[in-house]
């Protein structure tokens, strides 16, 4: 055999080699990578899943602890711990506002009511019983509730 023999068969071994290698890779690692990508989507979907069915099991819980709306937490509380007539007062009490944003500084709340008249009207002194029962429920340093009637006049306010 002939040297340029032995060169040519030495350079198309090496050739088939590097050719073989590369097929070799190429399964391999395209193989590794499509079952590497499809694994990822399957395990961060299971977490989604995971979260996603606490979530929708946790309002259920919370509903049972505590009531969902600022007024619904201020009437349970006056319920609980108020006078016979804070109690009547507070069943005219249809909406809260601002009683969980408080940071001791200027805290706002609005209380509305279906009571009629406004400040001179017949129920201000209701509207005064509401806000003392607030300042019962909430404390600040420098708070004020503001009691508005049906039509949005200010029935009452006061310091809690």
């Amino acid at each position: 055999m002939g040297t340029g023999a032995k060169v040519g068969i030495g350079c198309g071994g090496a050739a088939g080699v590097v050719v073989l290698i590369a097929v070799i890779g190429a399964a391999l690692g395209g193989g590794g990578a499509a079952s590497e990508a499809g694994k990822p989507d399957k395990v961060a979907a299971a977490p989604r899943q995971e979260r996603q069915a606490k979530e929708d099991a946790k309002p259920a819980k919370e509903k049972l602890k505590a009531p969902a709306s600022q007024a619904d937490r201020f009437k349970a509380f006056v319920k609980k711990s108020g006078t016979a007539a804070e109690k009547a007062a507070i069943a005219h009490v249809t909406k809260v506002q601002g009683a969980d944003e408080q940071n001791d500084i200027l805290d706002s709340v609005d209380v509305y009511t279906d009571f009629t008249g406004g400040l001179m009207g017949p129920h201000q002194s209701e509207g005064k019983l509401i806000a003392s029962a607030f300042a019962d429920w909430k404390d600040s340093k420098n708070g004020l509730v503001t009691i508005y009637d049906a039509k949005g006049e200010i029935l009452s306010n006061g310091n809690f």
